[in-house]
């Protein structure tokens, strides 16, 4: 279905929906889910790019030694953050970038080139610079903690920026420092992966309504979910930490999907184009 889209460039998708600043809406969907969306789909164009239509992303977050990032979403502060490295792997091309909140559910991201996706270096200025300016609490010390790798595909439609993300992975970094008195991580268990699902994101412009795709998933008795590519893997990694707002999509949507330790096979070695 993809395949029969029209192409849209990517200088065209920045220039009709950068939307840095915007209002997101998440969905975990099954192959034959997604392929039901698509059959209904208004009018689309996908992302090509030198004749591709899916990309591969690998992102590193950085948090606090207290997991001040992740405690903030966990507990749904207004004023929580996310800062990452972004890399375009099929281009090479590096980011980093800082997640904030606004009014309304809004987020802001705001993004700089940068030169090492495994850390922040000299982007730590810029790092601080978007935190006050956002009014989150300050991160002094930010220390690469969860890795995420998956394929995306992007449709451009008149009312909203939809993703399509596949093959999502997380990979935990650095020391597993779990709570006194909590359970060990099981060995082995650093890494996982939601196996054939698919996180359908639709992107629309801040202030602006449902997209014409999220009445499409209303209508099919789809809401919303609660899914980070941080916290949520991050919860699923450390089974100690507090989980309130993913708990319930771990459960329902992601524990069938997600492997055994000893079926983990994948590499934590980054690829580069």
């Amino acid at each position: 279905m993809i395949a029969g889209l029209a192409p849209v460039t990517l200088d065209e998708l920045n220039d009709v929906a950068a939307l840095q600043t915007r209002r997101d809406r998440k969905y975990v969907l099954t192959p034959d889910e997604l392929d039901r969306l698509l059959a209904e789909l208004p009018p689309a164009r996908v992302l090509e790019i030198d004749g591709s239509r899916s990309f591969a992303y690998d992102s590193t977050y950085f948090d606090t030694p207290g997991l001040d990032a992740y405690r903030l979403a966990a507990t749904r502060r207004r004023r929580r953050f996310k800062v990452r490295t972004r890399t375009y792997v099929d281009t090479g091309s590096c980011f980093v970038e800082v997640k904030t909140r606004a009014g309304r559910g809004t987020t802001v991201k705001e993004r700089q080139p940068h030169d090492d996706a495994d850390h922040l270096g000299v982007a730590r200025a810029f790092v601080s610079d978007r935190l006050a300016d956002a009014g989150a609490p300050s991160a002094p010390v930010l220390t690469p903690t969860l890795r995420s790798r998956y394929d995306r595909t992007t449709l451009l439609l008149d009312d909203a920026r939809v993703t399509l993300d596949t093959g999502l992975v997380w990979d935990l970094l650095g020391p597993c420092d779990a709570a006194p008195g909590a359970p060990d991580t099981p060995a082995g268990s650093r890494t996982a992966a939601i196996g054939d699902l698919v996180v359908v994101e639709t992107k629309t412009a801040a202030g602006s309504g449902p997209s014409s795709v999220d009445r499409l998933l209303w209508r099919a008795g789809h809401r919303p979910d609660r899914i980070s590519k941080y916290a949520t893997g991050l919860a699923v990694l450390r089974p100690d930490l507090p989980d309130m707002p993913w708990r319930r999509l771990v459960r329902r949507r992601l524990t069938g999907s997600l492997p055994t330790p000893d079926t983990h096979s994948l590499t934590s070695e980054r690829t580069s184009a």
